[in-house]
């Protein structure tokens, strides 16, 4: 974006900043306050803020893909890839083709071409599959694999798929089970603590849980953790209850009922609240 009049002085956006220069052309350190309310500055400042609300939305939208594993038409990718923003959450994801097997890091993306990838070899190719996947991480078998080649790619994905934390059910998980307190019994000295965290990581909460929930192979499960009620006035402490799934009628289901997607989502949810505890009065407890 090119330099625009500001008084006796022009501005421009440059990385994500609104910077400054007098009329002979020099820069200054900082823009002029009697500049605060320019029409000019306003203006740039207005577009910094969406844009950053614009990258925030396209990683937010490409994490649902994957958490949802759902299909993306190619045709799709390729309106978006020319938006520096779409560009730089899908970039280095692995996608998947229509078989489920991974085709490779998605590098590139042509309307005519197809998609360029980095495959599992080390090579850039090129395919024209119709719909692709981004996998959630559980999904991928060969997830240490991937993982040990991304850091000998030096992929940087912007978009947590990879290094995303997984959680995959204990193989001797009783089918029928319906709740694991894994990470019950997080101790917080105020139920607003708790609260506030849940807020901060994303994550809803309603009737005095927190949520989170999944679409899986056309399904939803929505994963609940006990975190305490809460109107706004209580400082009574709180603790991290057992975690549970249920339909959207609210029906507990059984172990054998959660997709590993929906598990891992739950038990991820579960940790983070959980690591936020106050782990002195568990120390002063023991």
């Amino acid at each position: 974006m090119g330099w625009v009049p500001a008084g006796d002085y022009e501005v421009a956006l440059e990385a994500g900043q609104v910077v400054c220069r007098n009329g002979n052309g020099r820069r200054l350190k900082s823009v002029p306050a009697k500049l605060k309310d320019d029409p000019a500055v306003v203006g740039l400042r207005q577009l910094t803020e969406w844009l950053e609300r614009h990258e925030r939305q396209c990683r937010t939208d490409v994490e649902q893909w994957m958490v949802r594993s759902l299909p993306v038409p190619t045709a799709v990718l390729a309106q978006v890839w020319p938006d520096p923003a779409w560009q730089a959450a899908l970039r280095d994801v692995v996608v998947t083709d229509a078989d489920g097997g991974v085709a490779g890091f998605l590098r590139d993306v042509d309307p005519d071409r197809g998609l360029g990838l980095v495959d599992l070899d080390g090579d850039t190719v090129r395919i024209t599959p119709d719909v692709v996947s981004v996998p959630h991480p559980v999904l991928l078998e060969d997830l240490d694999d991937l993982r040990e080649f991304a850091v000998e790619l030096g992929v940087r994905q912007n978009v947590e798929q990879l290094f995303r934390e997984v959680w995959r059910r204990p193989p001797g998980l009783t089918p029928e089970t319906t709740s694991v307190d894994t990470y019950a019994g997080g101790v917080f000295k105020e139920v607003r603590f708790l609260h506030g965290r849940v807020t901060q990581l994303g994550y809803r909460s309603r009737g005095g849980y927190a949520v989170c929930p999944v679409v899986e192979d056309g399904a939803t499960a929505e994963a609940r953790i006990w975190i305490g009620e809460h109107d706004g006035y209580d400082d009574y402490g709180t603790e991290t209850g057992p975690l549970g799934w249920t339909d959207p009628a609210g029906r507990a289901l059984t172990a054998a009922e959660v997709g590993p997607v929906a598990w891992s989502e739950g038990m991820r949810m579960a940790a983070a609240l959980y690591a936020g505890r106050d782990v002195e009065d568990e120390e002063r407890a023991a």
